[in-house]
């Protein structure tokens, strides 16, 4: 078994990532913002407002089936006032990484989007209050992939092609390799940022619902979501296999025939649209 790359070295590169060269200038603007202990809507809306590519994108993103309010939103105040502030935090991260996904591992951007549909169409159809920040929670999740592309390619290569070749998911190979999980390095990111503990609990515990103590049913949900997209064949996060869903995530989601039916066939739907958020 190869040495594997410990703790202390993953996250002295995950708090350092804004500096890797390869990284784009918006999100190394970004996250700078976002390390602030507090920020304000104004300050996000200004910066979306005063960089006319990001303005695009966001209103792309919000008008996509991803949000739920397509073609409504014309202005960057407008999606700030309807979303709040996690939200825009999270799209604003989304679609600065965007690069970053397609650069390291392609297809895993257009997975992200797809989770990022379903799991709003569960949490709706589910009741939750606030379904965009579970829509948020499932852009983001797997963003620790990126970074450990990124930063040891070498090594994440090769836990892609051991789980290939034994049919394996990368969230089981990448554990020969690192000592944390792309789940745990997400999470150890959305810290650095200052997302709330509800929000950072989902992205570690998307592959472990079962552990998730803040929000369970949003964990659950994206756990979930993540399954149904790969069955689905929906972009690549890493390997081409479908894991099983945890069954105390799949009892308490507790999704009928229709309910399953109704989420494939939005993102039959949309499959196209993902791919032009590109």
């Amino acid at each position: 078994m190869p040495d594997k790359i410990d703790r202390q070295i993953l996250q002295s590169k995950v708090n350092s990532i804004a500096a890797i060269p390869t990284v784009p200038a918006t999100l190394r603007r970004i996250s700078a913002m976002l390390e602030k202990p507090r920020i304000s809507l104004d300050e996000l809306s200004r910066l979306i407002s005063n960089d006319p590519a990001l303005t695009t994108k966001i209103l792309k993103m919000v008008n996509s089936a991803a949000y739920g309010f397509p073609g409504r939103i014309s202005s960057v105040s407008h999606a700030t006032m309807l979303l709040g502030l996690n939200v825009i935090k999270g799209l604003l991260l989304g679609v600065s990484v965007f690069e970053l996904m397609e650069k390291t591992i392609i297809g895993l951007w257009e997975h992200s989007l797809a989770c990022t549909t379903a799991a709003r169409f569960i949490a709706q159809k589910k009741g939750l209050k606030e379904p965009e920040e579970v829509s948020v929670c499932a852009l983001l999740h797997d963003i620790g992939k990126a970074v450990l592309m990124l930063q040891f390619p070498q090594a994440f290569e090769k836990a892609m092609q051991d789980a290939e070749n034994e049919e394996i998911t990368i969230y089981e190979a990448e554990a020969r390799y690192f000592a944390a999980s792309h789940a745990e390095v997400g999470q150890w990111l959305i810290q650095k940022w200052h997302f709330p503990p509800g929000l950072i609990d989902v992205i570690h515990y998307h592959h472990q619902p079962q552990l998730a103590k803040h929000l369970p049913m949003e964990t659950a949900i994206v756990h979930v979501s993540d399954v149904l997209v790969r069955a689905k064949g929906i972009g690549f996060a890493g390997d081409p296999g479908v894991p099983a869903v945890h069954p105390a995530a799949w009892k308490m989601v507790n999704l009928t025939g229709n309910d399953i039916r109704d989420v494939l066939s939005l993102l039959e739907d949309n499959i196209a649209s993902f791919s032009e958020m590109l």
